[in-house]
């Protein structure tokens, strides 16, 4: 990190989290952290791919992991929305790219034993 700019975070996680994506996101602004996150904490995956074939679906899905990816490139650390300890496919997915590109992790709440790599 450099010194002349706030720390940046990236939320990763279950969209299905989208209040505690909400809260994160508040908490790590005003803790003076700049926030990376999904595109959207007010609406699901289902709103947004309504009206799309599976196969759509799927290709907006693949952008948007990339997408994300790039977001960790960018970010400093990444906070885990890990809502009552539930780390998914995807997020774990996520979780292993940061830690190949030497991230820091952080986590919403204390992992469990067995769930998830601390």
């Amino acid at each position: 990190m450099s010194q002349d700019r706030p720390v940046i975070v990236c939320l990763c996680g279950s969209v299905r989290f989208l209040k505690e994506f909400d809260a994160a996101s508040l908490a790590e602004t005003l803790a003076g952290r700049m926030v990376l996150s999904v595109g959207s904490h007010l609406r699901s995956d289902a709103e947004i791919f309504t009206g799309l074939t599976g196969e759509e679906k799927q290709a907006a899905l693949e952008r948007l992991a990339e997408l994300h990816h790039r977001k960790i490139d960018l970010a400093d650390e990444i906070l885990v929305v890990n809502v009552g300890g539930y780390v998914g496919e995807t997020t774990q997915t996520e979780i292993e790219y940061a830690r190949g590109q030497g991230k820091r992790i952080r986590w919403l709440e204390p992992q469990k034993a067995g769930r998830g790599k601390p």
